[in-house]
């Protein structure tokens, strides 16, 4: 099931990815980290949380720095969540896909 996108101008809510408020227009916020990249660091160093450091998220990346990953489980998770484009960035903006057809969505 898709999350609640809530637009702060206007205050609706949708549930798809649009790069626009469907309601009002105005764009809604993204991330400008690179999905691509992100994918990448966590595939080959999410056990040290390189990925999480590239996002913003420092304070949990330290802890999957010393933890490997939480012994990979963390890392293998953190893949799932970042390939579906349910990861977000330290700002808290969704990390998507921005060249696939329907970005966030497994088809």
């Amino acid at each position: 099931m898709d999350r609640m996108i809530n637009d702060q101008q206007c205050g609706q809510s949708t549930q798809d990815r649009p790069e626009r408020c469907p309601h009002c227009g105005t764009l809604l916020p993204r991330s400008q980290k690179n999905w691509n990249m992100t994918m990448l660091l966590c595939l080959f160093l999410g056990y040290f949380g390189v990925h999480r450091f590239y996002t913003g998220r420092i304070v949990s990346g330290i802890f999957q720095l010393l933890t490997l990953g939480a012994f990979g489980y963390w890392t293998l998770v953190d893949f799932i969540i970042i390939m579906l484009g349910r990861f977000k960035d330290g700002d808290g903006n969704p990390i998507i896909n921005r060249n696939a057809k329907y970005p966030g969505k497994i088809a």
